[in-house]
């Protein structure tokens, strides 16, 4: 049977990517040798007239597209890429007030409008939009194989799996290694390495700088590894890419290992993943993407009207119950996150009692509420009209579009072109002063405004959003859709000769 393709298979993943039996840089479509061309000509016209499409910044025009079911996830997802975007440049230019910012409203009697509840989430709310990336992750991931389970079709399924889970470390890390890559030749080209840039550590040459990077990397690409630092230094944003992939394995195994249940006993087996992870071990990203996978079960039933009869019965309240979960998710997205100090959450106001919910199994407490703040937004979204409208606008369906490589382009963009510009309009430390001392205070603004939109810290925006906007568009044409469909190629390259013929056929 041939392999199923799922649609929108992750957080990472664009809806609309489908395998192909060509990939996308063999040409296709020529004009005949009749018309005077050779196949070198006609393949260099190819290149070129798609490098310039490339790096032109090309919005969406015409006419929207038809939504599939799940769209709203696409925006939702891109706009928690927005979160992640703006937390990371408050935090780094608000240096001295981080502590205030990442703790509770009142918190040792410091108050700012930035730290209020639910206003938080947009100063602060990059651990909330993580937690939500990996449920909705579950959920999208498992969309595709629960429908072929529930339908019964299981050759598709084991087809859809080995599929699935033989492009997923390929889709995952190409995009991370070609960025990263570029961005430490920058050091050594432009001369970036010499001044403060960001956390890593520049080699004296660039010989024994991409040893470091290749030495760094392959150890950070083993998800299975037992010690060493959690992070990739040439990005230390991209932790969360080992825990995805490690999240993807779980996702797909507990499908694979429920495929034969009844729906009563998967629904049940879900359940009592989730409660593994988050109460007996120290796993809280398996409960976000097992979570993930039981909601997008629910939603399957839900469609066939299968539901579970308990669930049934609380049809008629809905709408009641989900805008409750929505205030109760936003509440608990803005948990303190300075420390893993449980004394410290419970000297926050509002956090007190809340303390006292953490089970002994999770070590850093933020993501026992994240976990509850991400699942409830997921399931809450769709149920709101208002809520799923908007994520479903094309200014969202865009930034779902391009958020893997926001994701990964935001922190170079902020180490080498924001940290100079926040440091023009007065937001510098004293390793500016050592390293850089012409941009210090080079434009300098005033710094009236509420913490996190003070005027000097808004202007730089006016350079940097567009920036790391075009950079993420160019990125997602050049590095992540190319690889998406490089390892679907190289996945059908290594199928069998008779199951390419019967695709074909």
């Amino acid at each position: 049977m041939a392999p199923q393709s799922p649609r929108g298979i992750g957080l990472l993943d664009h809806p609309e990517w489908q395998e192909s039996e060509t990939p996308d840089w063999e040409p296709k479509d020529y004009p005949t040798r009749q018309s005077g061309w050779t196949p070198s000509s006609r393949m260099l016209k190819h290149y070129v007239h798609r490098l310039r499409s490339l790096i032109r910044f090309k919005p969406s025009t015409g006419p929207p597209e038809k939504l599939r079911r799940t769209a709203y996830l696409d925006g939702l997802r891109g706009f928690a890429a927005l979160v992640v975007y703006w937390q990371h440049h408050v935090l780094w230019a608000h240096y001295d007030e981080n502590a205030m910012l990442e703790r509770g409203f009142g918190f040792d009697k410091q108050y700012a409008f930035a730290t209020f509840h639910g206003v938080r989430t947009f100063f602060t709310g990059g651990h909330y939009a993580v937690a939500t990336f990996f449920v909705i992750s579950g959920y999208a991931l498992s969309t595709k194989p629960l429908s072929l389970m529930q339908s019964g079709d299981y050759v598709k399924l084991g087809d859809n799996l080995a599929s699935a889970l033989f492009r997923r470390w390929l889709r995952l890390y190409l995009p991370l290694i070609a960025t990263t890559f570029i961005y430490m030749l920058t050091w050594h080209l432009f001369g970036f390495g010499r001044l403060y840039v960001s956390p890593a550590k520049p080699q004296s040459n660039l010989r024994d700088e991409i040893w470091h990077w290749y030495a760094e990397f392959k150890n950070f690409s083993f998800i299975f590894n037992m010690g060493g630092e959690p992070w990739f230094s040439y990005n230390f944003h991209t932790w969360s890419i080992p825990v995805e992939m490690k999240g993807s394995i779980i996702v797909y195994t507990a499908v694979q290992a429920f495929s034969r249940l009844s729906k009563g006993a998967r629904l049940l087996g879900e359940l009592g993943l989730i409660f593994y992870f988050l109460y007996i071990a120290d796993g809280w990203y398996g409960a976000m993407f097992t979570a993930g996978l039981l909601l997008s079960d629910l939603d399957l039933l839900a469609i066939k009207g299968e539901l579970p009869r308990l669930l049934l019965r609380l049809e008629p309240y809905k709408l009641f119950i989900f805008y409750h979960l929505l205030v109760i998710s936003i509440y608990l997205g803005g948990v303190p996150s300075h420390s893993s100090d449980l004394k410290e959450l419970r000297g926050t106001r509002g956090w007190y009692y809340l303390s006292y919910l953490k089970p002994q199994a999770v070590f850093d407490y933020k993501w026992f509420y994240l976990f509850w703040a991400s699942v409830f937004l997921v399931a809450a979204v769709p149920r709101i009209p208002w809520l799923k409208r908007f994520f479903e606008t094309r200014f969202c369906q865009y930034l779902g579009r391009i958020c893997y490589a926001l994701y990964l382009v935001h922190g170079p963009v902020l180490w080498i072109v924001g940290d100079r510009l926040y440091a023009a309009t007065g937001w510098w430390k004293s390793e500016h002063q050592q390293n850089m001392p012409w941009w210090v205070d080079a434009f300098k603004l005033p710094k009236t405004g509420p913490l996190g939109l003070e005027v000097s810290f808004l202007v730089p925006q006016l350079v940097l959003f567009p920036l790391t906007f075009w950079l993420a568009d160019v990125v997602t044409r050049v590095f992540d859709e190319p690889a998406v469909r490089f390892a679907q190629w190289l996945y059908r390259k290594g199928l069998p000769g008779e199951v390419k013929q019967h695709e074909r056929g």
